[in-house]
């Protein structure tokens, strides 16, 4: 797929039909080329959000432990493609693909042998995804807003029979705080490798904090500002090109050997705030959730830092109460301490 080669009116229908959102229950996908128009843009857009997650994950120094894939609800397949493409093909025995939509399924397998042709890649058979065989490491990218009870359950299933899951979702106040409650309900089963820093319930859901939700927010390459197909991608989409929201959790299961790494971390939620004098933060921490200033004279480095950084906010902070005093941001080198 080449930008000379995009089907526009084919993506503005798309672009109506993501919307409507739960509301409209017909396909997505009426052709390949809808799926592949897609995968060129919309897919690209959340692959940059897969992106950042994994380089998260890099930093918090961890890698999947298992051989074996899943891409549920997988679409064109972008989740699958990155993850591997990221951690290495050869650190993967197998993936298989599924959809609800046999064209999406058969587009993900295939764009998934051309991108690892010695990777044994399959599609998700009804036996399978009924069974109780272990999953391995489970993919999930951008369903939990069109899921009905049933879906999620089915859901709930698969992620009972994984060692580890990655789930991205778009960053919104609804689905973020969605995906919070059902990471309080695997504590038990599951390690948090991130985003959370600690392994208590998740202090966003309190009370009091309704207004709040757990966010992030992805780079794009920033070659597309000056791409004018890009821009004229953004401005028919109606996207902000510079704004790509989202939110995840990672999950390791408890038995797996899986370490949590250097503590005493926070994690910045959203965007830091940027004033003359000081820069205000949402923090999440094994004390839960607060509201901090870093006053500019008090780390003027930092203060720069906060306000130009592309990296995860995963900090370790030098504080007074609810006043910054300085901090330095997880490096690689620290995961193993």
């Amino acid at each position: 797929m080449t930008w000379a080669e995009l089907d526009w009116p084919a993506l503005d229908r798309l672009r109506d039909r993501f919307l409507r959102g739960a509301a409209d229950a017909s396909p997505y996908w009426q052709t390949a080329s809808d799926l592949a128009c897609y995968d060129f843009t919309y897919g690209e857009r959340i692959g940059w959000k897969w992106d950042h997650v994994l380089r998260e994950l890099r930093l918090r120094g961890w890698q999947p432990r298992s051989r074996t894939v899943l891409d549920w609800g997988c679409g064109s397949g972008i989740a699958a493609r990155r993850v591997i493409s990221f951690f290495g093909a050869e650190k993967f025995a197998a993936l298989t693909v599924g959809d609800h939509s046999p064209l999406a399924t058969v587009f993900a397998e295939e764009a998934a042998r051309a991108a690892f042709p010695s990777l044994a890649v399959a599609q998700a058979t009804p036996g399978f995804l009924a069974s109780d065989e272990p999953v391995g490491l489970l993919l999930i990218s951008h369903v939990l807003n069109e899921l009905d009870p049933a879906g999620l359950a089915a859901l709930q299933r698969l992620v009972a029979r994984a060692d580890e899951v990655l789930w991205v979702e778009p960053g919104t106040h609804d689905v973020s705080r969605q995906l919070g409650a059902r990471r309080d309900s695997w504590l038990g089963q599951f390690e948090i490798v991130a985003p959370c820093t600690h392994a208590t319930a998740c202090p966003i859901l309190a009370p009091g904090n309704e207004r709040h939700w757990c966010h992030f927010f992805a780079p794009p390459p920033g070659e597309i500002f000056a791409d004018s197909n890009w821009v004229k991608f953004g401005q028919r989409a109606g996207i902000d090109l510079r704004s790509l929201p989202y939110c995840f959790v990672a999950l390791a299961r408890r038995d797996s050997g899986s370490a949590r790494g250097a503590e005493n971390l926070s994690r910045v939620i959203g965007r830091p705030e940027h004033f003359k004098p000081y820069a205000r933060l949402l923090n999440c921490d094994a004390t839960g959730l607060s509201e901090l200033e870093l006053p500019k004279r008090a780390d003027p480095a930092l203060f720069k830092q906060l306000d130009r950084t592309k990296a995860p906010l995963v900090y370790r902070w030098q504080r007074e109460g609810d006043k910054i005093l300085g901090g330095e941001a997880l490096a690689q080198s620290d995961a193993s301490t």
